[in-house]
């Protein structure tokens, strides 16, 4: 199951902290954090398989992060 934790604490040193894993499949290949070369504007690990990434920041400070729930109860 993937993950995502929010600390949150306005007005504190460090206002947001945010962690995530990615553990579904653990064969495959991956990045770790890093700048991408063919996108610099964005920092996030990456799955080199598709491409993608299930959590990144972007330069102007939009971020985005994606689970993997297949069944709500």
């Amino acid at each position: 199951m993937c993950l995502i934790v929010f600390d949150w604490r306005p007005g504190s040193p460090t206002p947001l902290r945010l962690a995530a894993n990615r553990d579904e499949f653990y064969d495959r290949p991956t990045a770790p954090l890093a700048r991408w070369q063919d996108a610099p504007e964005i920092v996030a690990g990456r799955d080199l398989r598709a491409g993608g990434s299930w959590l990144g920041v972007h330069r102007q400070g939009r971020m985005a992060a994606v689970t993997n729930v297949r069944a709500p109860e």
